[in-house]
């Protein structure tokens, strides 16, 4: 019953705001309210901008994940030869050679592990250049809606679609902002 009581005041709130916007002229698209909601993981995802941005970040990660792969291989190459010479030398001359791959090895993996931390590290950081960019075009919209707040759609519990102004932001997004190559981006690597 409660819940059922949620809805349809929920549904006559909505519609009075639909129209009131529709009757004001506004941006069809965008309703006048109060709460306005976003998904803001898809808005970054399917905008230009954030496109950009995994192509990016996935031709970095592949680019490490190759390097990755043939430092592997060449390790494994060097561990091979080594396991081979043991039998031919001297213990301790073993130890020396067997401490020194250790080493190569160890600083080869601290080396690669700093590349992957860079590249997260700049994900976090053209996020943050891409909430930065767009927060006025977010802001223009939610004048436009009569809104005093957006909330991430995927803290609520319910609420109704037409709310919902990802879609619209994304355009806008697009259309004033474009891919935001433009930015500058340092490159991924330390």
């Amino acid at each position: 019953m409660i819940r059922a009581l949620r809805h349809l005041v929920l549904a006559l709130g909505l519609g009075l705001a639909a129209g009131a916007a529709s009757a004001q002229g506004a941006d069809p698209g965008i309703v006048e309210s109060d709460f306005l909601t976003i998904e803001f993981d898809r808005l970054f995802a399917e905008s230009a901008y954030g496109e950009r941005v995994a192509e990016r970040l996935e031709q970095e990660g592949t680019e490490i994940a190759a390097e990755n792969r043939r430092i592997e291989a060449e390790l494994t190459s060097e561990e091979r030869e080594l396991t081979e010479k043991r039998a031919t030398l001297d213990p301790m001359e073993f130890r020396a050679l067997a401490d020194a791959f250790d080493q190569k090895v160890q600083g080869l993996r601290r080396e690669q592990d700093a590349k992957a931390r860079a590249v997260g590290e700049l994900s976090e950081r053209l996020r943050r250049e891409f909430i930065t960019a767009s927060e006025p075009v977010i802001e223009q919209i939610m004048r436009e809606a009569g809104a005093v707040v957006i909330l991430e759609k995927r803290s609520l519990f319910l609420s109704a679609d037409v709310i919902d102004i990802t879609d619209a932001a994304i355009a806008r997004i697009d259309a004033e902002i474009g891919d935001g190559s433009e930015a500058s981006e340092a490159p991924a690597q330390p």
